[in-house]
This record gives C-alpha cells, sequence and structure tokens, in this order.
C-alpha cells in the first residue's frame, strides 16, 4: 500500500511542519496532486502525491514536526486495507483533541464552536483561491491565542496574514477580553502587559538560520572594505532605465551589483568557492544568491549563471524571485547552489556594515547606502556619491591579498559601469 512520507525539500532540511492537509480522508488523488502544505527552513511547500488512488489515512494533524522519511499518509484503492485504517485518523478528531505540546500547537475550535476570548470568524482577506495566505510565525501564534488565522485582515503582500497583524489581532482580543475578578492574581492573567516577557516559538526557518549562523559563526572571519564613487553607475542606471522604459525594464542597483560581482569571479576564481570541509571547491559558474528579509527570517534566492546573462534578464530574474520568498513558494533549485551571495542595507539607510557568511560559500559581499562627501579633484573642491562595499571572507578558503584583489577589480567595474554591459 502507498505510504506517503515526509519528503526533504531543501538541502537543510531535517524536519517539516505539516501545516495544512489540502486533501481529506476518502478524497480521490492522482499522481501529482498535492496533498498537503509543508512549513520547511526555507518556504511554505507542497507535498505531491506519487501515486494514483483514495487518501485513505491520515496519519499526522495539521502542526505537527515530522521527520524527513516518516509516514504521514496512506493512498489505497478505496477499499479500507490500509493498515490500521479502522482507527480514528488523528487529523480530524472529534470528540477529546490532543494537548498542544511545542511541535503541535493546540487545535482550532471545531466549526460552528468558539472559545471565550476568541474572534468571530469572517471571511479571509489573507486567501487566494481557498488558501490561507499567513506566515508559519503568524499561524503559529495565532493558534496558540486561539485566534483563527482566517478572522485576521492581512496587511502583507497579497493580503498575506504577518505577525504584526496577528499581534493586532490579540491585542484587541485582551481589549475584549472580560476583566478579572477581584482576588486573581496577576499571574493568572491570561493576557500580558508591559512588564512580561511573550514567548516566541521558532519556525522551522528561524531554528534553521540559527543552526546554519552558528556554523558559520565557527569559520574564522575577516573583513574588507571599500569606498565606491557611484556616480556614473547610477548615471547608467538612470540612463538605461530611461531608454527602455517602454519594454518594462526597470534595473535596480542591486541588478548591478549581480552582475558586477558574477563578472569580477569569473576573473577570480579563489573567491568562487566554497569550504567542502577536507577541501575546497572553485566553481566554474558564478551562481549569486541576493539576501531577502521575510517577516519570519531571511532567505537568499539565486541567480544562476549571472555572468552570461543581460541586466534586463537578471532584472526580471531578482524581482521574481524576491516575490516569490516573500510569498513562501520558491522551489528548492531557486534558493540552494549558491556559490557567492550579495546583501544589500542600503535602502535602510545603513551606511556600512558587515555580513555573516553563507556556509559553504566563502564570501559574502554587504552593501550600503549611496551617500554624498566632499573631495578634491585636481585641487578643487567637489562632492560625488559614494557606496561603502565590504567584503566578508572565509579565511580557510582566501587569503588577504585574494580578498584584497577581487574587491580592488568590483570597485574598478562598478566605477567604470561600461565594463558591466561590454
Amino acid at each position: 500500500m502507498p505510504e506517503v512520507n515526509m519528503p526533504r525539500l531543501s538541502d537543510t532540511m531535517q524536519e517539516g511542519v505539516l501545516s495544512r492537509w489540502v486533501k481529506k480522508v476518502g478524497d480521490a488523488v492522482s499522481e501529482g496532486d498535492v496533498l498537503a502544505e509543508i512549513d520547511t527552513d526555507k518556504a511554505t511547500m507542497d507535498l505531491e502525491a506519487f501515486d494514483d488512488g483514495v487518501l485513505e489515512k491520515i496519519l499526522v494533524e495539521e502542526g505537527t514536526m515530522v521527520a524527513i522519511g516518516e509516514p504521514v499518509a496512506f493512498i489505497g484503492s478505496g477499499a479500507g486495507t490500509v493498515p490500521g485504517a479502522d482507527a480514528p485518523s488523528p487529523a480530524a478528531p472529534k470528540d477529546a483533541p490532543a494537548p498542544a505540546s511545542e511541535s503541535a500547537p493546540a487545535p482550532r475550535p471545531a466549526e460552528g464552536t468558539s472559545t471565550p476570548g476568541t474572534m468571530e470568524p469572517r471571511p479571509p482577506t489573507g486567501a487566494t483561491g481557498g488558501r490561507l495566505l499567513a506566515s508559519p510565525l503568524a499561524r503559529r501564534i495565532a493558534e496558540q491565542h486561539g485566534i483563527d488565522p482566517a478572522s485576521i485582515t492581512g496587511t502583507g503582500p497579497g493580503g498575506r496574514i504577518v505577525r504584526a497583524d496577528v499581534e493586532a489581532a490579540v491585542a484587541a482580543q485582551a481589549d475584549t477580553a472580560p476583566q478579572q475578578p477581584a482576588g486573581k492574581t496577576a499571574a493568572s492573567n491570561t493576557s500580558t502587559d508591559e512588564t512580561e516577557s511573550v514567548e516566541v516559538p521558532l519556525t522551522m526557518m528561524r531554528k534553521v538560520m540559527a543552526e546554519r549562523l552558528t556554523e558559520s559563526a565557527g569559520a574564522p572571519h575577516f573583513y574588507l572594505t571599500n569606498v565606491v564613487a557611484v556616480d556614473r553607475l547610477f548615471a547608467l542606471r538612470a540612463e538605461i532605465n530611461e531608454r527602455f522604459a517602454d519594454t518594462g525594464t526597470r534595473i535596480s542597483v542591486t541588478d548591478l551589483l549581480v552582475k558586477a560581482c558574477a563578472l569580477t569571479l569569473e576573473d577570480h576564481p579563489q573567491v568562487n568557492a566554497s569550504w567542502a570541509g577536507d577541501k575546497i571547491l572553485q566553481h566554474p559558474r558564478a551562481h549569486i544568491g541576493v539576501a531577502v528579509a521575510l517577516d519570519d527570517g531571511l532567505i537568499v534566492p539565486v541567480v544562476r549563471n549571472a555572468a552570461t546573462k543581460g541586466l534586463d534578464v537578471i532584472s526580471t530574474e531578482t524581482r521574481a524571485l524576491a516575490t516569490k520568498a516573500r510569498d513562501g513558494k520558491l522551489a528548492p533549485a531557486e534558493f540552494s547552489g549558491g556559490t557567492f551571495s550579495i546583501s544589500n542595507l542600503g535602502m535602510f539607510g545603513i551606511d556600512n556594515f558587515t555580513a555573516v557568511i553563507n556556509p559553504p560559500e566563502a564570501a559574502i559581499l554587504a552593501v550600503g547606502a549611496t551617500t554624498e562627501e566632499p573631495y578634491v579633484q585636481d585641487g578643487k573642491l567637489s562632492s560625488r556619491r559614494i557606496m561603502k562595499i565590504t567584503l566578508t571572507s572565509d579565511h580557510r578558503v582566501l587569503d588577504g591579498a585574494v580578498s584584497a584583489a577581487f574587491l580592488r577589480d568590483l570597485k574598478r567595474t562598478l566605477e567604470e559601469p561600461l565594463r558591466i554591459i561590454i
């Protein structure tokens, strides 16, 4: 009898949260049908069927953490011959819901009932085609406070429900909750005040980020900073966007950085490398990761073979990848296999910072904001726009002179931007 197991959906995934069943017991399924949604360390992804038949038994409840390879359901012929099929499905408890635990949030109240202090459901604004758009952390916090996520208005991209939306709903619920009777102690009050700590459970993404950053901290880092004059770079960007506006092309500073880094890496293959324990891997192609901030953490989608792509293609890809990242829809191939990463915090007004290496890559570039500074040229005082870039290197792979040569040539490419398009 075909067994449905928790798949490995990313290179770092060890376990996943089965966040929502799309199919229910008794539904006919075909190969390729989406059975459930899984929250991994990278994104919310689909669990697909590999067999035709009937979903005869569901083995885990929504919100359960499941290790890779563990069975989550059985697909049969519909004759009820699945082992243990006579037992009630844990995904649809009737009378006595299982108690909540750290890895399995308490199930929501059955349809048609309510719990004191919960909000009455209304049509979800974060739903698309019947699918609720909510970050895993938002779902988890809502369930901890007994709030149906479908009752919350999402303010994220496309109406996605984010953490701030849930916290607002929790605050509104606390405001409307009955006052505690006299004589009750503050400890018995279910709402929190400004003196109490709020426990925020780790999402899969945050948990794996912590593990990977701890791994990265074990590498000997060193940092090199350069100041880049960007007047000509910005002039080129403005001209491209103006002349090709009718095509919808819109080049960003990050797009230019992706291309410039990829071209410079071709001349410095030692930097386009990874640490592999007992060896160093130098990669023939530059696959540039671009860090994208999410509600629940950080993800680094990858622009592959960036040196061979035009700026228009890079622009289209970076925007599409960023959108999919924020919607939790990146495929594993879109966030793995990077050979070098860029983290740009210039849009937040950060002048200069150091980034943490994304293992097993050997280097990452941190990009600060563009500022104006006075400078002397030919004995005359003038001003120019500058941008500070800092290269973080893994000293196990790279020496100071090698990284310095890369940063020098990257600065030259950015200051003479025609090199990017020739």
